[in-house]
């Protein structure tokens, strides 16, 4: 009998790559653009980063999630990354869910809810719809994931640039 797999919770310290994905985020919002960071960790590191840069690039799918399965397939040299997690500082987009299941991700870990186009839980549920292959998913809830996000809209509401001072830009 194989044993039960470990849960990517058990593996990786999730606050430590949120942590990490929220340094991202910041960099997203200094360059204008709604703070999200994703990192995909594979043996506890991370092989793929990614922020938002829908507006530097205008190009619809230049999500975080997008950025960091990128990296992750170039640096392992394959579509399938069957041992990864994800860790995203905000739930998917239904776009960001199908790359997963694409990828054939173990896991996804993230830190805040996306009311309005979160598609692992919060408004849709695509993930378990019946698909051959569907990755655990992991809502850690971190305040500072909502913050960023809560404080960048309010700040663009009012106008100007706004730069998180929770997570020191790198």
């Amino acid at each position: 009998m194989n044993p039960v797999p470990a849960s990517p919770l058990t593996i990786i310290d999730p606050y430590f790559f949120l942590d990490h994905a929220l340094m991202l985020a910041n960099r997203a919002s200094q360059q204008g653009d709604v703070p999200v960071g994703a990192v995909v960790v594979y043996q506890g590191e991370i092989i793929g980063e990614g922020y938002n840069q829908k507006e530097v690039t205008q190009q619809a799918s230049a999500h975080a999630e997008m950025m960091a399965l990128s990296q992750a397939c170039d640096a392992l040299g394959s579509w399938r990354l069957l041992d990864c997690v994800l860790v995203s500082t905000l739930e998917p987009c239904p776009m960001c869910a199908g790359a997963l299941l694409q990828a054939r991700v173990r896991a996804v870990v993230y830190g805040a809810p996306d009311r309005r186009w979160g598609a692992l839980e919060t408004r849709l549920q695509l993930i378990d719809i019946g698909f051959n292959h569907s990755p655990e998913v992991h809502h850690v809830p971190y305040l500072p994931c909502e913050t960023i996000l809560t404080d960048f809209f309010k700040h663009r509401r009012g106008g100007g640039k706004f730069i998180y001072e929770g997570v020191p830009p790198s």
